[in-house]
C-alpha cells in the first residue's frame, strides 16, 4: 500500500509527532520482570518498533506483521538501542484485512500499530478490540488521523480540498468501509466497552518550510483523492494544488495534519 521511500520520508515527522505522556503511560502499564511480547500490525519498515523499543524499560520480543513482504524484507532482525541492548524481530507476512489468526495475538502484553486505525473498519476495530481482551493485552495505536488539516498561508479551496479528502478516507481501503476521521472515537468507544482504561492526546504533524518534499507529496496525494471523489471540480483542485506547491517551492509553507494517540490499558 505504501512504498519504502513515503515511510522513510515520513519517519521523522511521525517520530517528532507523537505523545510522549501516553508512551510514558504505556511504559508504567506493561508487566515488569519478564519480556514483554509485542505485536506491531501494519508495521511496514519498523517505524513503531524503531520509535518504542528504546523507550521501554524491559525485554523485548517482537513481531511484525504486513501483508507486504518488500516491506518486511527491509526490517531486519534486530533492534539496537543506543545504550547497546539488542532486541530479536521476528516478521511474519499476514492479511490483515480480517483478524482470524489467533496466533498473531496469543500471549501478546502489547499490541500496537501507527497510522493504521484510520484505515480499518468498525467491524475491524471490534475483532481487534476482542483479540486484545483475550490476551489482556495493552493497546497503543499512534498516529491516528482525525480529519483536521491546516495549511498556511491559507488558500481558499482549502475547505473544499480538506472535505474531499476525508470523504476519501472513508472509502474502502482494503479493510472495509474505512472509519476515517472517526476511527479514534469508535476504538475508544470499543476499548472502554471492553473494560479498558483508555486515553487519547493529540500527536499533530506540524510540517515546516523546510520538509517541502513530505508537504510537496501530501499535496499531490491530496489532490489525487480530491478527484477521485470530485472530478467535476478538477479544474479547481488542480488551481489550489498549483498554488499550495508554489508556496512549498517558496518554502513559505506550514501544514498541520491532526492526528492523535490511543492508550487502552485492561483493568483488573
Amino acid at each position: 500500500m505504501f512504498s519504502p521511500e513515503w515511510l522513510s520520508l515520513r519517519e521523522p515527522a511521525d517520530t517528532a509527532a507523537r505523545s510522549e505522556a501516553l508512551t510514558g503511560a504505556l511504559v508504567d502499564a506493561l508487566p515488569g520482570g519478564r519480556a514483554v511480547r509485542i505485536l506491531d500490525l501494519g508495521s511496514g519498515t519498523g517505524a513503531n518498533a524503531r520509535y518504542l523499543f528504546p523507550r521501554l524499560r524491559t525485554g523485548q520480543e517482537w513481531l511484525l506483521a504486513d501483508n507486504d513482504a518488500a516491506l518486511l524484507s527491509l526490517v531486519g532482525d534486530r533492534l539496537t538501542s543506543a545504550d547497546g541492548r539488542t532486541f530479536q524481530v521476528a516478521t511474519r507476512r499476514a492479511d490483515l484485512s480480517i483478524l482470524d489468526d489467533e496466533n498473531l495475538f496469543r500471549n501478546r502484553q502489547l499490541v500496537t500499530a501507527s497510522a493504521l486505525l484510520d484505515l480499518v473498519s468498525e467491524s475491524w476495530i471490534q475483532q481487534l478490540v476482542q483479540h486484545c481482551q483475550r490476551s489482556r493485552a495493552v493497546g497503543l495505536f499512534a498516529l491516528t488521523y482525525d480529519g483536521r488539516i491546516e495549511c498556511d498561508p491559507v488558500d481558499s479551496r482549502d475547505g473544499m480540498i480538506r472535505e474531499l479528502v476525508n470523504r476519501h478516507q472513508r472509502t474502502d481501503k482494503g479493510f472495509g468501509p474505512a472509519l476515517g476521521p472517526a476511527a479514534s472515537g469508535s476504538a475508544e468507544r470499543a476499548f472502554a466497552d471492553a473494560g479498558y482504561a483508555v486515553r487519547r492526546a493529540p500527536s499533530d504533524w506540524v510540517l515546516t518550510p523546510e520538509m517541502s518534499e513530505l508537504q510537496r507529496q501530501l499535496i499531490e496525494g491530496w489532490a489525487v483523492a480530491a478527484r477521485d471523489i470530485d472530478t467535476v471540480r478538477s479544474d479547481a483542485i488542480e488551481e489550489w494544488r498549483g498554488r499550495r506547491l508554489s508556496f512549498v517551492k517558496q518554502r513559505a509553507s506550514t501544514i498541520v495534519v491532526g492526528h492523535d494517540d490511543l492508550l487502552a490499558v485492561p483493568q483488573d
